[in-house]
Parts: C-alpha cells; sequence; structure tokens
C-alpha cells in the first residue's frame, strides 16, 4: 500500500533480527518445539509416530468446572486444559492417523509471567503428555525435572 504522495514506506517497520518481528504465535511454536528437543534427544527412537501440534485455545471445556474430571490423555490447570494427547487411529475416510500432542497456547501463556517460565511450563506439560503416550512414568522421561 502506498502513502498519499505515492512512494510506499522506505523501508520495513522492524528489522527481521529483532524480537518483534515474530507474531506470539511463532515465537510459542519456538519455545514448543525448544522444551520438547531436550525430550526429543533421549526418546526419538520411540517418538517417530507422535506429532506435536500447537492451538490457540482448548476446544473442549467442561460444563461443570468445578467437578471435572479430565482423563489422563489430558493435562490441566483445574478446568483449563494446557495439552492433550490424541491417539492413533483412524480418521473419517478410514486412513490411519498418528498420535499427536497438541499444546494449547493461550492457556499456558497466561499462566506464565516471563519467557523462562513458559518453557519451564511447556516442557513440564510435554513430559507429561510423552509419559502417557509411552506409558511410563513422567521421571522416566526427564529424570532431572528442571
Amino acid at each position: 500500500m502506498r502513502d498519499r504522495r505515492g512512494r510506499g514506506l522506505r523501508s520495513t517497520l522492524l528489522p527481521q533480527n529483532v524480537p518483534a518481528w515474530n507474531t506470539r504465535s511463532e515465537s510459542f511454536d519456538a519455545v514448543v518445539l525448544e522444551a520438547f528437543s531436550e525430550i526429543d534427544a533421549r526418546w526419538h527412537d520411540r517418538l517417530t509416530d507422535l506429532d506435536i501440534a500447537v492451538d490457540d485455545i482448548p476446544r473442549m471445556l467442561p460444563h461443570d468446572p468445578d467437578t471435572v474430571q479430565w482423563p489422563d490423555e489430558v493435562t490441566a490447570d483445574g478446568p483449563i486444559p494446557l495439552a492433550r494427547l490424541i491417539p492413533a487411529g483412524m480418521d473419517t475416510r478410514g486412513r490411519p492417523t498418528r498420535a499427536r500432542i497438541v499444546v494449547f497456547r493461550r492457556p499456558l501463556e497466561s499462566r506464565a509471567k516471563r519467557s523462562v517460565e513458559l518453557l519451564d511450563l511447556v516442557h513440564e506439560v510435554l513430559v507429561q503428555q510423552v509419559a502417557t503416550h509411552l506409558g511410563v512414568d513422567e521421571d522416566t522421561i526427564d529424570p532431572d525435572q528442571r
């Protein structure tokens, strides 16, 4: 889009090397990848059939938040889900699907004040989800929990 004199912008508003260049969603994706990298380094051979996805908000909210009982596949903080493991299965067309961990960005960001806290929280949630996926204890996945 050009300004009223037809010259347009002289340069970009932000250079690509500043943190504000990325959107909040892109920054969160980078945090998830960093948090998962440690787990993947240890358990890569057993996680080849697992996908990691990020969604902004959970689509499944309880009808009665006071008495909610989440299954093991959901990591939640009270009535708000933080992540969910979707096991492998079949889609609506009968094709096999891979297991997937869906991490919910907005609930996690609202619980962490700083980026270091967010990284630790996302790592903790991913450890719980991977432990559920593999059917092992969380201490087995990450013996030196941060």
